[in-house]
């Protein structure tokens, strides 16, 4: 998209602008929400060649049509497609991308339900999977058999936080004809341009950062033009279509998507710094701290970074970290992130790491970094890691 002068448009003219067309809604400002599953027909002869823009409800609205479009722009794709959820974008695109018989390659920090569908769905169907370590970079070229057909990567990685090199994984898969699928959902489009770096394929679940605010779920996939004729003819034979009010909810939540994500950025990074300084903090797995794994892909590749990112904390008891965590008053407990409210969980994935090993020393904690005021949010914590120390 450019202006009159033809000089490229910044990001948040983009964010503001795409998807948007006034003049065709009498003027209002934002694209209205279309509820609808059937659409009429002016003649037989329009029906029975579909003779319309919009022809069932499944097909697409002037609603998703509008966040496809914008999704589109922002992603440099040739297409976009708007699923119900998160797990909706990566099932549909990796169903798009394999066909029985085929060998798929999958970075072992993927995120947990991707894996479960992997080694059950996907098996089913006659899909051979196998894991490989996220730092592998274009040593996956090892990995590789005559009947892979799908690199699938996700950076940072899933709860451990490992930078990918996806351009040196993408250059190799590209080389022996396979596809790269991206998770996108930690940096989105702004802070990681997916099809730039070498993605055929990218997610995002819009459910965190483009919604913004915790109450939706929809997941967007943008494809390449090589991808984009597979994802879409699978998309519409699934009729997988995301709910009006989630759609409308992601527009106006893309508005101002740029500047929640760059006070994401500062408020988590001024929490990674406090919390390496904490004697009960072993370690902080954010990207753009100089010890995380794939730092330096990441000071390469990424335009920033976001608000979440884990922390391995000293040897301590299961009855010590509930007592920190149950006491907490701003950080909840729940899944999901992206939201305007911080969030905390345990976990321990050493139990579904199969391709690397997961050895933290200790108990990990995944934060998500809200839009409190962080006196606030180091109190809340300093207060949890006293009961902590007192629970032994």
């Amino acid at each position: 998209m450019s202006s009159s002068t033809d000089r490229p448009r910044g990001i948040r003219t983009r964010l503001v602008t795409a998807g948007r067309n006034p003049d065709e809604q009498f003027g209002f400002i934002n694209t209205p929400v279309y509820r609808g599953s059937t659409v009429l027909y002016p003649t037989m002869d329009a029906l029975v060649h579909r003779k319309a823009r919009y022809t069932y409800g499944t097909k697409g609205t002037p609603t998703i049509s509008a966040l496809e479009s914008a999704w589109t722009d922002l992603t440099g794709a040739a297409g976009t497609i708007v699923v119900p959820s998160g797990l909706a974008a990566v099932t549909i695109a990796l169903l798009a991308s394999v066909k029985a018989g085929d060998h798929v390659l999958v970075t072992d920090s993927v995120y947990q339900p991707t894996r479960h569908f992997c080694d059950t769905v996907l098996k089913r169907m006659g899909v051979a999977v196998d894991y490989f370590d996220p730092l592998v970079g274009a040593g996956i070229a090892a990995l590789m058999k005559d009947n892979t057909s799908v690199v699938f990567t996700e950076t940072p990685g899933s709860q451990t936080f490992e930078v990918q090199d996806v351009p040196a994984i993408a250059e190799v898969a590209h080389q022996r004809g396979a596809l790269v699928l991206l998770d996108n959902t930690w940096a989105t489009p702004l802070f990681y341009p997916p099809h730039e770096r070498g993605a055929d394929i990218a997610i995002e679940a819009g459910t965190k950062y483009l919604g913004g605010h915790s109450d939706l779920l929809i997941g967007l996939v943008s494809a390449t033009d090589r991808c984009w004729p597979a994802l879409r003819a699978t998309f519409d034979a699934f009729g997988a279509c995301a709910g009006p009010e989630d759609t409308f909810l992601a527009l106006r939540g893309m508005r101002t998507m740029q500047l929640r994500l760059k006070e994401a950025e500062k408020q988590a990074l001024d929490l990674a710094a406090w919390l390496e300084a904490r004697p009960e903090v072993k370690q902080v797995r954010h990207p753009a701290l100089t010890s995380c794994p794939g730092h330096e892909t990441w000071k390469r590749d990424f335009l920033g970074s976001t608000g979440v990112f884990s922390i391995v904390l000293h040897p301590a008891s299961q009855k010590a970290v509930a007592a920190l965590l149950d006491g907490l008053e701003l950080f909840g407990m729940g899944f999901s992130w992206g939201g305007f409210e911080s969030l905390i969980i345990p976990f321990d994935c050493r139990s579904y790491r199969t391709a690397s090993a997961w050895n933290p020393g200790g108990p990990c904690l995944r934060l998500q970094v809200g839009l409190e005021d962080l006196d606030d949010l180091k109190a809340d914590l300093d207060a949890g890691f006293a009961r902590l120390k007192a629970a032994g």
